[in-house]
């Protein structure tokens, strides 16, 4: 997901929350958010160990990919190109989440 497609997705969510309940949202949002950079970072230093997937919440990929170590380099690699995007999708997702369990 291109960042500036993510930023107008995550502006519309909290938008779409009534203003009541906007500042909590946030507040729960910012508590619970990844950011794609970090994951990234995370990823090309310490991904062969699965720490990426860690900080992303995927503990069960995280485990595998540590016993593998990164699935032999290959997964790391393919990890770098696509995993800040990966985190982009969660947040949406956390966004969306957050929102129905407000309603």
């Amino acid at each position: 997901m291109k960042q500036k497609i993510y930023l107008l997705e995550l502006q519309s969510i909290i938008h779409s929350v009534s203003e009541n309940d906007r500042e909590r949202y946030v507040n729960l949002l910012v508590e619970r958010i990844r950011n794609p950079v970090v994951t990234f970072g995370l990823s090309a230093f310490l991904g062969s160990w699965g720490v990426d997937r860690f900080y992303m919440g995927d503990v069960g990929l995280g485990i595998v990919k540590l016993l593998t170590l990164g699935g032999f380099g290959i997964w790391t690699l393919i990890d770098l190109f696509f995993v800040a995007g990966t985190t982009r999708e969660k947040n949406i997702q956390l966004a969306r989440e957050l929102k129905a369990s407000l309603m």
